[in-house]
């Protein structure tokens, strides 16, 4: 027996035979006691609860019902659990009083000293995000037991904010979390086709009896960053995008989610990139206005029309705003 199968062994004989002596524990185990001693240490380090009593009805005892405490979670472990939970609940994770009750089981189990020392980095780590909408928290509940389940889910859906709502039949594959939204991604039997939907923006839902199978290669993952991200088998439908600019405007730009995965070249004062045209028309120039005057572009030439068409409708709404 390896040294983790003698551990659980003493584990489940101290839960079925409430206490022993490491004599007896030795015995029933065919070991040294000296052994005995050594993992009895070692599962109390791991923080499971085991009490030592003297006298001549003495032995070794749990302290807790087993079934209800965290087993071997090292302390790199709890550190990275209490770390996960404060990451979760920035995100709006929708079964936070489970996640809290958790950790809150996992300290409340552990002695003093990893105790004293979960705390300490505990507090050494803070998470700041947008203030997640809590409302959504019920939906999400919903949309992730109809995801583990199978279910198909009637939803009201409002597409964007002018939009009429719609009701739509859909087979929710997975749940997405990105940059501050959460995202449910679908078969939609409107559209035929697989689609995803911003979970704020569902009016209602409810779950039905009527069972569907996800596709065994399907990734929710893979499928939403391809929605983002240029294609980039079909570099023929790429326009070059050549920007020049700071080194710094250089290295951030080329650091975020959308340029740094459509980089062709870069040196410390420009950077070329290959962008759809839809992007390049839509959301490339609000965000490099951000940048001011820092960057220039180089090309294309629509982009550079693009950015003054955006910067005289701004001028413009903020002069009539004035004379308003």
């Amino acid at each position: 027996m390896s040294k983790a199968d003698k551990m659980l062994a003493i584990l489940w004989l101290l839960k079925t035979k409430k206490q022993m002596t490491a004599k007896q524990l030795a015995n029933e185990l065919e070991i040294h006691i000296r052994s005995v001693y050594r993992y009895i240490d070692s599962l109390c380090a791991s923080g499971v609860p085991i009490i030592a009593d003297s006298g001549h009805n003495g032995g070794y005892r749990l302290l807790y019902d087993l079934t209800k405490a965290p087993l071997f979670f090292g302390m790199d472990e709890q550190k990275a659990l209490v770390h996960a939970s404060k990451f979760a609940e920035e995100a709006g994770y929708p079964f936070g009083d489970a996640l809290n009750r958790a950790v809150s089981k996992l300290k409340r189990y552990t002695n003093p000293n990893q105790s004293e020392e979960i705390d300490r980095h505990e507090k050494g780590i803070d998470v700041i995000s947008p203030k997640p909408d809590s409302s959504l928290n019920s939906f999400l509940q919903e949309l992730e037991i109809s995801v583990a389940d199978g279910k198909m889910l009637t939803i009201v859906y409002q597409k964007g904010y002018q939009a009429s709502l719609q009701e739509r039949r859909v087979d929710p594959y997975g749940l997405t979390y990105w940059k501050g939204k959460w995202y449910v991604i679908a078969y939609c039997h409107l559209r035929r086709n697989i689609r995803s939907f911003r979970v704020d923006r569902i009016q209602s839902l409810s779950i039905t009896d009527i069972i569907f199978k996800k596709p065994e290669s399907f990734s929710t993952r893979q499928f939403f960053l391809q929605n983002l991200l240029p294609d980039r088998e079909n570099q023929n439908q790429l326009l070059t995008v050549s920007i020049q600019g700071t080194p710094h405007a250089i290295n951030d730009l080329c650091n975020h989610w959308l340029f740094g995965h459509a980089i062709v070249e870069r040196s410390k004062n420009r950077a070329y990139f290959k962008l759809d045209e839809s992007a390049i028309s839509t959301y490339v120039p609000n965000f490099l206005l951000t940048y001011g005057t820092t960057v220039d572009v180089l090309e294309p030439t629509f982009l550079k029309e693009k950015l003054v068409d955006a910067v005289s409708k701004l001028l413009y709404h903020h002069q009539k705003s004035e004379l308003d």
